[in-house]
């Protein structure tokens, strides 16, 4: 099956629709989806439930979906850097699930595993834990997490070859695995594509099982927060 598509709007063709559930990969800035998310927003998609760990900032990541009120929902840890996010929050016109960071990524990587929940001690006692089953394990109480299962997935990896296996660049590694294993159909953005067989087999961090369609461009590459020594 052919992989490789021309272009982000190409490859999110036939996919896209009103209400639909994305997970999508990132760490602050590192590892976003940028050419998919744009043309998610020139596709006028609205309605939409991301589960990502953050929403970028306000001109770069989800937050450009913020700006065209296509977002309806959040399911994240962190409102971080970006204001708009949490101007529509605080003002009721968004939607916000909190997860703790390692049980967003580990309900991520349940639902690319096939795995309905997990019980977790993360959150037990605060309001994370609230409406949801506790169960105790030798005599610890844990509360239950459900796995994400997303209609779509959106990551960005470093290297691809044409037949999907993915090698990741530092922190871009954090969420974009278990996002990408998430949804029913997993579109990835690359900044290159080598012929099949040209990456070591130990240096794949996501085998092309869990990828559907591939796209390489140009990439920003932004720093969140610049911080210069002085002299």
């Amino acid at each position: 099956m052919k992989k490789i598509y021309p272009d982000a709007a190409a490859a999110l063709d036939g996919l896209l629709h009103d209400g639909m559930f994305i997970a999508a990969g990132g760490f602050g800035l590192c590892g976003i989806p940028e050419l998919l998310l744009a043309a998610i927003k020139d596709a006028g998609t609205k309605d939409l439930t991301f589960a990502s760990n953050n929403a970028g900032v306000d001109d770069f990541g989800i937050g450009i979906l913020l700006q065209t009120k296509q977002v309806k929902k959040m399911i994240s840890s962190y409102v971080g850097e970006n204001a708009e996010f949490m101007r529509q929050y605080l003002s009721g016109e968004l939607e916000l699930e909190f997860n703790p960071q390692g049980t967003l990524a580990e309900r991520m990587r349940a639902g690319g595993c096939g795995i309905p929940g997990f019980y977790t001690k993360t959150g037990v006692g605060t309001v994370i834990a609230e409406g949801k089953e506790h169960k105790d394990f030798n005599g610890q109480t844990y509360i239950m997490e459900e796995g994400i299962f997303a209609d779509l997935a959106i990551v960005k990896a470093w290297k691809a070859d044409e037949t999907g296996n993915l090698i990741f660049r530092k922190t871009a590694r954090n969420f974009n695995p278990p996002a990408a294993m998430c949804g029913k159909v997993c579109v990835v953005e690359v900044e290159e594509i080598v012929p099949t067989g040209s990456l070591d087999p130990d240096h794949i961090h996501l085998p092309g099982i869990y990828v559907h369609r591939i796209i390489q461009g140009d990439h920003e590459k932004l720093i969140e927060q610049r911080t210069v020594k002085s002299a």
